[in-house]
């Protein structure tokens, strides 16, 4: 996640006491930015293709996800959790080699629901995938 004798702001020092969970760890993401409103995350090419060597669309989503979900965990505060609702992702382009970065923006940040838009882009800047996703916010069981 980082160098632990830098000082994190308080979205990564949560982010790095929670986890991202160990399919995003198996993956290879990494948090460079993160706030409910905007997080920017990395994930290499290799390990997360298909057979014919291109990145895996589900890799895409997993990226998105990930970030989208823990963004709108962060906003709903302590004592709430958030769960998705909706996921969709539209591909345009397919990275083969290196890293690809992904920028999380919220487009509605409410008391019961998020929607979050992550747009990945190759290391030429080249959008690859646009996926959005909806999480409900709601109470911790008690």
């Amino acid at each position: 996640m980082s160098d632990r004798s830098t000082v994190l702001s308080p979205g990564l020092e949560w982010l790095h006491q929670r986890g991202v969970g160990v399919l995003a760890e198996r993956m290879g993401v990494q948090f460079t930015e993160f706030s409910a409103e905007r997080s920017v995350a990395t994930m290499p090419v290799e390990g997360n293709t298909q057979p014919v060597g291109l990145m895996h669309g589900g890799a895409y989503v997993v990226l998105g996800e990930t970030m989208g979900s823990m963004s709108a965990n962060y906003h709903a505060g302590p004592g709430r959790l958030a769960v998705g609702l909706d996921i969709n992702a539209t591909h345009t382009r397919s990275a083969r080699t290196g890293i690809v970065t992904a920028t999380c923006t919220a487009i509605h940040l409410g008391r019961t629901t998020t929607v979050h838009e992550i747009v990945v882009v190759d290391e030429s800047g080249r959008r690859c995938s646009t996926v959005r996703i909806t999480n409900l916010i709601k109470d911790l069981p008690a």
